[in-house]
């Protein structure tokens, strides 16, 4: 009875835990997602094409879905905790300047593979990103590293205040004051604890 009851609340424990890493997912990816989407009606716009082009969106989606799961990983990992016990500005631009190359890394790798999937050689496919020059792949790195600064801003200070006190400010459950004091709280019990 004993073993029953502590499967079932380990099986109650790995679902709550997959419904988090989902929900963290999730939101991950609708930010990404938002921001690809964006950067593709930029790139027509440039483009001056007449109509939207249908492949560069499906290829938004699909990078939001893989960089959301790489971004969870990379953050299961640690990749980019060199500075987590700086000052917030420092862990936040040194995994905006870590995830930007990964994330650039990717970029090259997704066009040329959709160049040599549409018919194209390797060199073609490669000479085609960023518009054809080294300054248009440093741009889209550059575009990456500061659309980055607002996500990983938010993840640290989650990670410092707390996701759910994070969640109340922005979402308004609860007041400003009630969450200031209950931080203020924490922060008494963690000196005393000291």
């Amino acid at each position: 009875m004993a073993e029953q009851a502590t499967l079932s609340e380990q099986a109650r424990n790995l679902r709550g835990k997959a419904y988090t890493e989902f929900k963290r997912f999730l939101a991950v990816f609708v930010y990404l997602w938002v921001v690809f989407a964006l950067l593709s009606i930029h790139e027509t716009i440039i483009r001056a094409q007449n109509h939207l082009d249908y492949g560069a969106h499906t290829f938004a989606v699909i990078n939001a879905f893989i960089f959301a799961k790489v971004l969870l990983v990379g953050d299961y990992l640690r990749l980019g905790d060199r500075f987590k016990h700086k000052p917030l500005v420092y862990p936040v631009l040194y995994k905006c300047l870590v995830f930007s190359a990964l994330l650039t890394g990717f970029h090259v790798v997704e066009r040329t593979f959709s160049g040599v999937l549409g018919g194209k050689t390797l060199s073609e496919s490669f000479s085609e990103i960023g518009g054809r020059t080294l300054i248009g792949i440093v741009s889209i790195s550059a575009l990456a590293f500061v659309m980055l600064i607002p996500f990983f801003a938010f993840r640290e200070l989650g990670r410092m205040i707390g996701e759910e006190e994070l969640r109340a400010l922005f979402l308004g459950r609860g007041s400003k004051a009630e969450v200031g004091m209950a931080q203020s709280t924490l922060h008494g019990q963690e000196k005393k604890a000291s």
